[in-house]
């Protein structure tokens, strides 16, 4: 069974559709070891507890990001994690905490990277004026929003549309697309070449 250690930073809306998702059978093969958070306050944490999952706070505040990642990493070690997923998780993460995990951290981006990286995304893409807008699961590297693409998903942006319908139509579909990505992973039926993640048959 695949552990999953999940990091978020407010509610959590990707973890509770993958949570969801494995208790509905519908992403198999794996488990939620632990929640952690930069915040104490999260509802993510709440959440998370109230589904019978263990959950932690570790405080950034005041603290060298360096120093904080490695108190995660000895946490996500201790529940002996496999993969790292960020939901909604906002802080980089240092060097070492990369390298802690190679090619094992994925990351949720509402935009198709390589469009639109960083904060604000859903707004980037309605004022660039684009038709197509979505959402992209990644690994992620040491650069912000860059590692090699998993999966994609696509909305149409209508005329209809201002930033916050956008952005909720992007959402439902990174709940979907997080868990897809996930199930790619623990497969183990994939390969990277250069940029590239080749799925196998």
């Amino acid at each position: 069974m695949t552990r999953l250690g999940i990091l978020l930073s407010g509610r959590g809306s990707n973890f509770l559709a993958i949570a969801d998702n494995i208790a509905a059978g519908s992403l198999t093969n794996c488990e939620i070891a632990v929640v952690i958070s930069n915040k104490a306050d999260a509802p993510g944490l709440d959440a998370a507890r109230n589904r019978g999952l263990t959950a932690v706070a570790i405080e950034a505040n005041g603290r060298k990001r360096a120093e904080h990642d490695a108190e995660i990493i000895a946490t996500l070690r201790a529940h002996q994690v496999d993969y790292v997923i960020l939901a909604g998780y906002m802080r980089l993460l240092s060097p070492g905490f990369i390298q802690a995990f190679p090619q094992r951290i994925l990351n949720i981006h509402p935009s198709l990277l390589p469009a639109f990286p960083g904060l604000d995304a859903q707004q980037q893409a309605f004022d660039y004026g684009v038709h197509v807008a979505g959402c992209t699961v990644h690994f992620v590297d040491e650069q912000l929003d860059h590692g090699v693409i998993i999966t994609q998903r696509t909305v149409p942006v209508l005329d209809t549309d201002d930033e916050p319908t956008l952005a909720r139509r992007i959402l439902t579909e990174e709940h979907i697309a997080y868990s897809e990505a996930i199930a790619k992973v623990i497969s183990g039926k994939y390969e990277i070449s250069g940029r590239r993640y080749i799925r196998k048959k």
